[in-house]
């Protein structure tokens, strides 16, 4: 009889992808007692998600995490990112944001740095621990792992596309299933044609086509090469079919000459144009997050970004509920949050999928010309340029301001101590109360892990006070100094606890 060894914890996660890394950074912030498990024995060094976006980068900066990454970043050209490759790029300027341009950079590294931060903060991390199974009660969840036993108040499941603890508990993953089949590889090349780009560029200037296939091929340093190419007759069928040296090899001839030598194969991989979602991504005492809870075409450079993004909303929220700090509700106000802005990328990314077709009809050839024409104007570009990097996000909170809901641009302060900036204030993952015209009463008693802020600000921002969430989003404001007499403090209460309590999110990642 198998003697399994038993381990308890606040909370367990399966999968230390970008997801699920975020979240243990998040919780271990906040003082929860974490545990991540982690099936493969080691980290794969595959580029994968080769992108932030610049919602991601803002946020990732609140937490001090941007400069690791920006140091380990593969060099590119300020350009902004795309909607179907196609050739004209987005603006993100009129966002007001500091990192407007997509920020190239390995899964890989990004999870070393998420790791590092995680560890060092307590979380303990157990690889080659594979998932086998779950069973949760109205108290906590039991999860099995090769030899152990691990008892939680909470599991959350960031463990990817194909999820075990989704296929553990027997949820549906409705959708559409993959109709077509593309290869990645990281790989490198002992000799290059002038085909082959230099440096990471936008994307509707690194896809070429030649010999039946497209592909893209992108600098990460080096010899080493993000490879990534398809061709009309591979389906969905060959999904399981090994990637092999000659077909890649077939496939760098075609498209980038004979003299592009491929040297050697450091991983491969195929995927599909599959999109498909949870219809919620809460079940009892288990939260799902990124690809374990929505898989869609890698479009957009949004993958890795729309589950770093789930992280932060549920990282807070669920720290709440661990420390029994949360009302009825928070922890629910994830999926009310979330699952709408999944649903988002996924119609979108279908809408991508059909104008980035590399052999168009003559049908989708001329909506592509129109689409590129609509992109050229200033409006159209602002919207779609929002609705790819995450920064016109806005959820649906209770609250009269027009502001609530919305993130703030990452204003410079000056505080008592120093100039500063808006970033800045969100190091510890508290809530912020932010006082720019000393209408907050110096008397004020607060809540625990909320931090009163008093500033000036040269920008325009719109309120005299305004109380962000943890993950950095307006809950309360206000222009009115009446309204930061006694009546505040159920304000903040209410706005710190049932901020996430909303009915939906609107707008885009």
């Amino acid at each position: 009889m198998t003697v399994l060894t038993e381990i308890e914890t606040e909370v367990v996660i399966a999968g230390a992808g970008p997801t699920g890394l975020m979240l243990a950074c998040e919780l271990a912030l906040a003082g929860v007692e974490t545990l991540v498990l982690e099936k493969l024995p080691g980290r794969i060094e595959q580029v994968k998600g080769g992108g932030i976006q610049p919602r991601t980068a803002e946020l990732l900066e609140m937490r001090g995490l941007l400069e690791p990454l920006l140091q380990r970043a593969t060099p590119r050209e300020p350009v902004g990112g795309h909607f179907a490759a196609l050739p004209v790029p987005l603006d993100c300027a009129p966002w007001r944001t500091r990192h407007p341009f997509p920020i190239a950079i390995p899964q890989w590294e990004v999870e070393e740095v998420l790791e590092q931060r995680a560890t060092a903060a307590g979380t303990r991390l157990l690889r080659g621990a594979a998932v086998s199974g779950v069973e949760s009660d109205g108290n906590g969840v039991t999860v099995t792992a090769d030899g152990l036993r691990v008892r939680a108040r909470y599991l959350a499941a960031c463990d990817g596309g194909h999820s075990t603890v989704r296929k553990l508990l027997g949820l549906p993953f409705p959708g559409r299933p993959g109709t077509q089949q593309a290869v990645l590889a990281d790989i490198r090349l002992s000799a290059v044609s002038s085909l082959v780009p230099q440096q990471m560029g936008h994307m509707s200037t690194m896809t070429r086509q030649g010999g039946g296939y497209w592909a893209m091929l992108g600098p990460v340093g080096g010899d080493r090469y993000r490879f990534t190419f398809g061709r009309a007759d591979q389906t969905d069928d060959t999904r399981d079919t090994p990637v092999t040296h000659q077909e890649i090899t077939a496939a760098l001839h075609a498209v980038y000459g004979e003299e592009t030598t491929l040297g050697a194969v450091d991983n491969s991989s195929r995927f599909t144009d599959a999109t498909r979602q949870l219809e919620h991504y809460r079940a009892g005492r288990v939260l799902f997050a990124g690809d374990a809870a929505h898989i869609h075409p890698p479009l957009g450079g949004q993958g890795l970004n729309l589950g770093v993004q789930d992280a932060f909303n549920l990282g807070w929220k669920l720290a709440a509920a661990v420390q029994d700090q949360a009302p009825d509700g928070l922890l629910d106000s994830y999926h009310a949050e979330r699952h709408p802005v999944g649903a988002q990328v996924l119609h979108h990314t279908s809408a991508q999928r059909v104008l980035a077709d590399p052999r168009p009809s003559e049908d989708v050839a001329a909506l592509r010309d129109i689409f590129i024409d609509l992109l050229r104007l200033p409006d159209t570009n602002r919207h779609l340029a929002g609705l790819l990097s995450g920064l016109s996000l806005r959820y649906e909170l209770s609250g009269e301001h027009p502001l609530t809901g919305q993130r703030m641009p990452d204003v410079d302060l000056v505080t008592a101590a120093g100039p500063t900036r808006l970033s800045a204030l969100f190091g510890a993952g508290h809530a912020v109360l932010l006082d720019l015209d000393g209408v907050v009463p110096t008397a004020l008693p607060l809540p625990a892990r909320v931090d009163l802020v008093r500033a000036t600000c040269s920008d325009e921002v719109g309120a005299a006070a305004l109380l962000f969430r943890p993950d950095g989003y307006l809950c309360w404001a206000t222009d009115n100094p009446v309204d930061c007499g006694e009546t505040l403090l159920p304000i903040i209460a209410a706005a710190v606890t049932l901020a996430g309590a909303s009915t939906h999110g609107r707008g885009w990642r």
